[in-house]
């Protein structure tokens, strides 16, 4: 197995991993009923349907 001739820095490994270590934007779709951006597989805020049913009463406006 291959030995390292000399130290690696530890900026160096920080660095390469740095790349996967980003935040990224939540994915959004528009819910069924009133179009709404939701995030995927979660309830609506805004009409509180969850595919195609009513689970919780939606707050008056």
């Amino acid at each position: 197995m291959g030995v390292p001739k000399r130290k690696l820095a530890k900026h160096r490994g920080r660095q390469r991993r740095a790349m996967n270590m980003k935040l990224e934007a939540p994915s959004l779709v528009a819910c069924p009923q009133c179009r709404a951006l939701i995030q995927p597989h979660h309830l609506c805020p805004e009409c509180g349907y969850y595919k195609n049913r009513e689970v919780v009463a939606a707050a008056d406006k």
